[in-house]
């Protein structure tokens, strides 16, 4: 009886253990697949490409700017006074010689007359200290007076003579203010800017009126500081212009400013074109194309979302065996959503380029295979 009753309990012991067995097993079994599962998820999808080269040396800027003349006079009177006439329109064609303004000449009108009786008054007394030389010359021909009074005669002669040179220098000066009333144009060409109005009291020196000649054509553009470089090497660009689609024209950079615009930090520079066509107006909006004159350089372009900034050093995620790295890159420029990158990269090496963010040095990855733009 103790022999079986041993016998069962060892049965049901045998039992327990397996179920033990059973359980603990499934226990593991779950928390494997959940480990699984939690390593499943932390794997990122990402999008690479394979990065190819692209010859960046050929690449061109364009620079807005404005038609300007090669020579723009401002014209302003020589006196100052109130204008009574302005002669011209802004926009309209002047020749040399043509009147632009006018001044009230009333008081200069009266001040030149007062010198011209100045002048009358100095040669009457020239006429009159000449009469009187000539008859103490006589006199003294025949002993009559002493050298003396001859010598005061001669002298009140010559003083005579000054004066009469001094009214006449007080005179033409007071002619020619006179005629400095009225402004005339120097050289043929266009109004550009007026910048008085009939009934404005205006004082001498004071810009009046802007002349752009006729002749040359030219482009003025601002240009910042890190372009200068390469700016002067060019020897020719490429002009365009808003207003006339089929217009383009070849330009030479002539004058490149010496220092920067105060306001802007950027700098002027001045392009004159080559045979414009007569379409080409002054003001006209224009588009410079540059090709810097650089030496062939063979780089690779990748997107800018494929860079990562780390601090102040960028750097890509390269891809190897499903696994990614992260590289230090040297870069260039950027035009159209692409950047140059100088050193770090070589042609066929995949990248990184969407969700660069998200990965950890030597991490596993899930990629979509994408092209370079």
């Amino acid at each position: 009886m103790l022999f079986k009753r041993l016998q069962a309990n060892r049965k049901y012991y045998v039992l327990a253990v397996a179920l033990v067995i059973c359980v603990a097993g499934s226990l593991f079994w779950r928390e494997s697949q959940q480990t699984a599962q939690q390593a499943a998820g932390k794997i990122p999808l990402v999008r690479t490409a394979t990065v190819g080269t692209a010859g960046m040396s050929s690449q061109a800027f364009t620079y807005a700017g404005e038609v300007r003349g090669r020579y723009e006079s401002q014209l302003a009177f020589r006196v100052g006074g109130k204008i009574v006439k302005r002669c011209v329109d802004l926009g309209a064609a002047v020749q040399a010689g043509e009147v632009l303004f006018e001044l009230d000449s009333q008081d200069l009108t009266q001040a030149t007359a007062g010198y011209g009786a100045q002048l009358a008054a100095a040669q009457a007394q020239l006429q009159l200290a000449k009469n009187n030389l000539n008859r103490y010359r006589q006199l003294f021909a025949g002993a009559a007076v002493s050298r003396a009074q001859l010598d005061q005669y001669q002298n009140a002669y010559d003083t005579a003579q000054a004066a009469v040179r001094q009214a006449a220098a007080q005179y033409e000066q007071g002619s020619n203010q006179l005629e400095y009333t009225r402004l005339l144009a120097d050289q043929p060409g266009v109004v550009a800017a007026v910048n008085a109005e009939t009934g404005q009291v205006v004082s001498a020196g004071q810009t009046v009126l802007t002349i752009v000649r006729d002749g040359a054509r030219e482009v003025e553009i601002s240009v910042p500081e890190n372009r200068l470089e390469e700016l002067r090497q060019v020897k020719r660009c490429r002009v365009t212009f808003w207003a006339l689609p089929g217009v383009a024209v070849d330009g030479n950079i002539r004058e490149i400013a010496p220092m920067a615009d105060q306001i802007t930090r950027t700098y002027k520079i001045r392009i004159t074109l080559v045979n414009p066509s007569p379409q080409v107006k002054l003001g006209m909006t224009a588009s410079v194309q540059v090709t810097p004159n650089l030496p062939p350089m063979t780089a690779v372009a990748v997107p800018v979302s494929a860079v990562y900034q780390t601090g102040s050093f960028p750097a890509v995620w390269v891809v190897r065996d499903h696994s990614v790295s992260l590289r230090p890159i040297t870069i260039g420029t950027m035009a159209n959503n692409t950047i140059e990158v100088l050193t770090g990269l070589e042609p066929g090496e995949t990248i990184v380029t969407a969700g660069v963010h998200k990965l950890q040095e030597g991490q596993m990855i899930n990629s979509i295979d994408g092209e370079l733009p």
